[in-house]
This record gives structure tokens, sequence and C-alpha cells, in this order.
């Protein structure tokens, strides 16, 4: 991964901590001032993106470390490492959100009038309109640089702040209902609305970032292509067997056992190694190729091929049919 390809993943994670800040200062404060329970748990909501756009930030810059001693396959398992905590920390927003709605559901229910209102809460109006529309913004930028560098850390983050667009518009509509209505018993559903909306952003986030820590293989779609591309060699080999696929942060990792004539010499089979090496690399980014090449197992004797094993016969292709596990 080039140093261009860092430095861009690494502007776009500080413009989150920046944009974070900024909502969770201005959405803390209405919430105080105005004592609307959606807006606070909105300005937490906020305070734990932050955290966690700092934390994406780290890990950016620390997967971006070539390999060393101590990590000789990289650091790109930081980034998973760091969107498994991000889903954590979102989880524990959901927590603090569902006590501070149901306080105050309790309060309506024992005579309180848990109204919410004045100049604040008019102010709460714009925050939560103004968060939503900077944080499509933000997460949308996130996403796309994410995909462009398969960077886990950017895409957790992205998702974590497109749950802010969300919820924002959410608290925006439901302060207006208040405003409308006087209903204000509104303002906790709508609190508990937003927590329900960020815990299945949280489980989301945590399948997609902690799987990869305990090397699931590629999706199905990515190996498909692998197999594709040994398809556009097979008539130099006999048959292929123990694909093995995985992944740490944008890295991938594949290997394989090749099945090449008996007689083939070593400059024809790492040739034919290279080859599919460098297809597999250019089909799928990021992606380090390991072929473990062996001799078809039929002795030259048994060989029906008249070139003395150094080319693939017939009955090779036939067992190869019959018997390559993909």
């Amino acid at each position: 991964m080039t140093e261009q390809i860092h430095k861009k993943k690494a502007r776009v994670a500080l413009l989150s901590v920046a944009s974070n800040t900024l909502l969770t200062v201005a959405k803390l404060i209405v919430g105080f001032i105005s004592g609307s329970v959606s807006i606070l748990s909105e300005g937490i909501h906020s305070g734990l993106d932050l955290l966690a756009a700092c934390i994406a930030f780290f890990a950016v810059k620390q997967s971006a470390k070539p390999a060393d001693s101590d990590h000789e396959y990289g650091h790109g398992k930081i980034e998973n490492v760091s969107g498994t905590i991000e889903a954590a920390l979102i989880l524990v927003a959901v927590v603090m959100i569902v006590t501070e709605a149901i306080k105050k559901l309790i309060e309506i229910a024992h005579g309180g009038s848990g109204e919410v209102g004045g100049t604040a809460f008019t102010l709460g109006l714009v925050v939560m309109g103004s968060a939503a529309l900077i944080n499509l913004f933000v997460s949308s930028r996130l996403m796309k640089v994410g995909k462009e560098t398969d960077s886990v850390a950017l895409q957790a983050d992205a998702l974590h702040l497109r749950t802010d667009v969300f919820t924002s518009a959410g608290v925006f509509l439901g302060l207006l209902l208040i405003l409308i209505t006087g209903w204000h018993i509104l303002d906790p559903i709508i609190a508990l609305g937003v927590a329900a909306i960020i815990a299945k952003a949280a489980f989301d986030l945590m399948k997609e970032a902690f799987l990869p820590l305990v090397d699931t293989s590629l999706p199905e779609a990515e190996k498909k292509i692998i197999v594709d591309v040994l398809s556009q060699y097979e008539e130099e080999f006999v048959e292929f067997h123990a694909l093995r696929t995985r992944k740490s942060g944008a890295e991938r990792y594949v290997d394989l056992h090749l099945v090449v004539p008996r007689n083939m010499s070593v400059a024809k089979v790492h040739e034919l190694c290279d080859a599919i090496e460098d297809e597999v690399s250019a089909q799928l980014n990021s992606t380090q190729v390991l072929i473990h090449a062996e001799p078809c197992s039929s002795s030259e004797e048994d060989c029906p091929n008249e070139q003395g094993h150094t080319e693939v016969c017939q009955r090779c292709r036939t067992k190869r049919l019959e018997q390559t596990n993909i």
C-alpha cells in the first residue's frame, strides 16, 4: 500500500475526529440546557463517536506500519481490533441512553411533566438538523475512502456515523412533533428508538470487525475470483486443493497446493506459480498468495502421455474434474 493511500486514510480519519468534536460539544450543551433526554442521548452517542473516531485514526496510522520482527505479517489486524472496540463502545452508548430514557419515563409516570422546551429546545432542532447533514457528508466520505482502501477501521467509523445520521434526523423530527403537539412523553420514546437503531449497528459492526480476528475465510465471491484465475491456467497443472484464505485488515492471504506434471522443470513450475499469484493479486487488491507445488502421484511408467509426463494428460484432466475440492 502506497504512502499516498496511507495519507488519504489518515486525512479522512482526522476529518471524522474534528466533526465529532464539534457535534459532541454542541449536543451536550443544548441537551443539558433544554433537559431533553433525546438530545442528551445524541450527545452521548456523539461523544462515543468521537472516541471511536480517535481509535480509528490511531488504527489507520498503526496499520500503515510495515512488517517487523514482532509482526511478520504486518499490522493490518489493528484495524479489526479498532472496529471491535468501536462496536463495544456503541453498546455502552445504548445502555446509557436506555437508562436515561427509562428514568424520564418513570418521572412522567409518577406525575412529573417531563417537560422540555424553551429557546434551547428550538436550538436543539437546529443542532440535530445540522448534525444529520454533517454526519451524512462525513460518513459518506469515510465509506468511500474505506472501500477504496479496504480499510476496516474507516468503514467501521463510517457505519458508526451513519447511525448518527438516522438518529439525529429521528430526534429532529421527534422534537418537531413535541413542539407541535406538546406531547413531552415522545422525548424518552424517541431516545429508546435511537438506542434500538444504534444497537443494530453495533452488532453488524461487531460481526464485520471481529470475524477476521479469528481468521474467517474470504467471502465466497472473492474465493470464486481465485478459482476463476486458477481455471485460466488449468491446461498447465493437474489439479489444486487445500485452498485456504483469510484477511488481516486490508490484506488478504491465500495459500493452496498445486499438483503439476511430475517431470515439469522447477523453472517452469516457478513461472506458472508466479503467473497465478500475479493474476490473483491483480484481481484482488492487497493479496498475498503462497502456492505449494507438488508432483503428480502417477508414476511415469503408468502415464500414457507420450511426452514423458511433462504436460497434463487427458487422464489427469479427468481426475482433476473428479477430485478437485474447491
